[in-house]
């Protein structure tokens, strides 16, 4: 008598990995994100490699993980799989505060984001 299995919630083809509280903000990650999309993974990470943004070797580590579940639990080829899709979401935002002048108090936002990559295997038509 047991629970039915949990459909997957990606195609046979591909495969995804989740980065949650990542200490940037969406927008300066999307920027990082955007270079990667649609690209062949071994270019995309030598991309990210070489990249001088802070955020970049973050995104590496969830991409190099979507490629592992790929080939580990799905059963996929590493040389044939592309980043089919990269979005950033927002997360929480940490309010903090800094005393001005005149008794004003200003606001400092410190915003957290996350990344979801999503990789899949295409057939090279050579």
């Amino acid at each position: 008598m047991g629970k039915d299995k949990n459909p997957r919630r990606v195609a046979d083809n591909e495969a995804m990995a989740k980065l949650r509280m990542l200490k940037t903000s969406p927008q300066k990650l999307n920027l990082v994100a955007g270079l990667i999309r649609g690209k062949k993974v071994e270019k995309a990470l030598s991309d990210l490699t070489f990249s001088k943004k802070r955020i970049a070797q973050d995104v590496k580590k969830c991409l190099q993980s979507a490629i592992a579940n790929a080939e580990n639990n799905h059963g996929l080829d590493v040389d044939e799989l592309v980043v089919a899709e990269a979005w950033v979401g927002k997360n929480l935002v940490m309010k903090r505060g800094r005393p001005r002048a005149r008794g004003r108090f200003g606001r400092i936002q410190k915003p957290f984001s996350e990344l979801t990559i999503k990789v899949r295997q295409v057939e090279e038509t050579a």
